[in-house]
């Protein structure tokens, strides 16, 4: 089994993220921001990844911690659990809609962080969660796994919705490039030889 798991603690927030990447979809979630919760759930579903987050940060402030280092962790916990990534797809992107909503994520586990993302939600805000908070949880998490991200919402009305088919597609993407290549067996996906 590819897993890690990963604390971080700071005077803003406390914590833990265990990943499994050769699990079956189950998540675990309590980081005190229910809808990113949801977010994450959608990961760990349509990724086949096992999922275990809990987080204890200042959410009297607001969630702009909690959520940014929820992402950073999400990285780390991730980088650690691919290990030296021999033997993977490395790419992988995914389409997934939901109603009137797409949205595009292409990934390559590069070892280079590297974020293009382009959501522009039609409302600021989803029930009490603020939208912008997304950059600085792919911030943290594409800095953090050391991979390169494109996020693209190409259409959508609902926030929700717009919101749901990124993550969605975050999971079904993660789930292509970490997934073992048995062509690549023992093999680095890289001509340089590491990534």
């Amino acid at each position: 089994m590819r897993s890690a798991q990963v604390s971080r603690n700071t005077l803003e927030t406390q914590i833990t993220v265990a990943i499994n990447l050769d699990g079956s979809g189950v998540a675990h979630l309590d980081t005190g921001v229910p809808f990113l919760d949801h977010m994450l759930e959608q990961v760990a579903r349509h990724g086949l990844i096992d999922l275990d987050i809990r987080a204890q940060g200042d959410l009297h402030i607001d969630a702009h911690h909690t959520v940014e280092d929820t992402g950073i962790t999400l990285g780390q916990s991730l980088a650690q659990a691919l290990g030296d990534k021999k033997g993977i797809r490395r790419y992988g992107h995914a389409y997934v809609p939901l109603d009137e909503a797409l949205s595009r994520v292409v990934l390559d586990l590069s070892g280079r962080p590297g974020l293009e993302y382009h959501v522009d939600f039609t409302r600021a805000r989803i029930g009490d969660f603020d939208v912008d908070l997304f950059l600085e949880f792919f911030r943290g998490f594409v800095n953090h796994a050391a991979v390169t991200l494109h996020v693209d919402n190409l259409r959508g009305i609902n926030a929700h919705h717009q919101a749901e088919t990124v993550f969605k597609a975050l999971g079904r993407a993660l789930r292509m490039a970490a997934e073992p290549d048995p062509r690549m067996a023992g093999q680095t996906p890289s001509t340089k030889g590491a990534l």
